[in-house]
């Protein structure tokens, strides 16, 4: 996928009736179904079941199967209840008659109230003055790990920008911290907050489980670690802006018993809080043979 409007192909479910919907996979370099796609899918297939005038503010769900990249994925949508101000989905995702994935999200009509949000950091290195993935490959091509050079050269819809890159090669322990700008590649002035806050989900399997890594970086990395999404949940809170450059603030506060967790916050580039975002997934040392 090169740009937003392939990334919308792949989300826009193919709607089977009777709230059943049929998705399909792509590639982003790993030999399963990415776990953003799953998300996204799953809440295209919800939102097709709820009225236009209540938006999505929060979901859980739960990574149970691998998904096969050369296999549909059925998504059935499951009507919990319509209330005065809330709507509650249930959806399923299923490969082969095996269940992959469960969703549960919620969708609340516009209200006012109270207001508050926890900042965006200080000083924070703004994108201009930053790499991305992509300046990344070309500028040290030749001293990536095989592994790491491979998913880099992977195209993406979204362009990714790490305030701190680490270098592979220095093998030292870090903070559990991770601050990354994203930006959606020719994105659509026309996207309803709907679609953004898909897309939106989508990208929120980015980067959030490598930050489980750093405290361990000095003998833990991506070619000697098995790590996959297990939990996933969002919270949404104000609408935003694809077409300029939004901040994922990532935080990891425990690893144990093979299981890394994480939590983050998306901002607008003007400290706007969108989004947090917090996962569980494992992270299981590959053991030498």
């Amino acid at each position: 996928m090169k740009n937003t409007a392939e990334l919308l192909k792949i989300l826009m479910l193919e709607n089977l009736g009777n709230n059943n919907f049929n998705g399909i996979s792509k590639d982003i370099g790993s030999p399963i179904v990415f776990g953003g796609q799953v998300l996204a899918q799953s809440l295209n297939a919800a939102y097709r079941t709820v009225s236009d005038e209540r938006i999505l503010h929060s979901l859980h769900s739960y990574f149970l199967e691998a998904g096969n990249l050369e296999v549909p994925i059925k998504y059935n949508v499951q009507v919990i209840r319509d209330g005065g101000s809330f709507s509650t989905r249930r959806v399923t995702a299923t490969q082969e008659d095996k269940t992959i994935f469960i969703l549960a999200c919620s969708f609340h009509k516009k209200e006012e109230g109270y207001e508050h949000q926890k900042p965006i950091k200080k000083d924070i290195k703004q994108p201009e003055e930053l790499l991305s993935w992509s300046d990344m490959l070309v500028q040290f091509s030749d001293f990536l790990p095989k592994k790491l050079k491979a998913f880099l050269s992977i195209e993406r819809p979204v362009d990714f920008k790490p305030v701190h890159i680490v270098n592979p090669f220095d093998l030292k322990d870090l903070p559990p911290v991770v601050d990354v700008w994203f930006k959606l590649k020719n994105a659509s002035q026309d996207l309803n907050l709907a679609l953004k806050q898909q897309i939106l989900t989508y990208i929120s399997d980015y980067n959030i489980l490598t930050t489980c890594l750093n405290p361990n970086a000095s003998v833990a990395h991506f070619g000697n670690t098995q790590m996959a999404s297990l939990d996933h949940s969002m919270w949404f809170y104000r609408d935003f802006d694809f077409n300029d450059w939004l901040l994922f603030s990532i935080e990891s506060p425990n690893t144990f018993g093979a299981r890394g967790f994480a939590t983050g916050n998306i901002y607008t580039r003007k400290g706007v809080l969108v989004a947090s975002v917090a996962q569980e997934g494992l992270m299981r040392a590959i053991k030498k043979k």
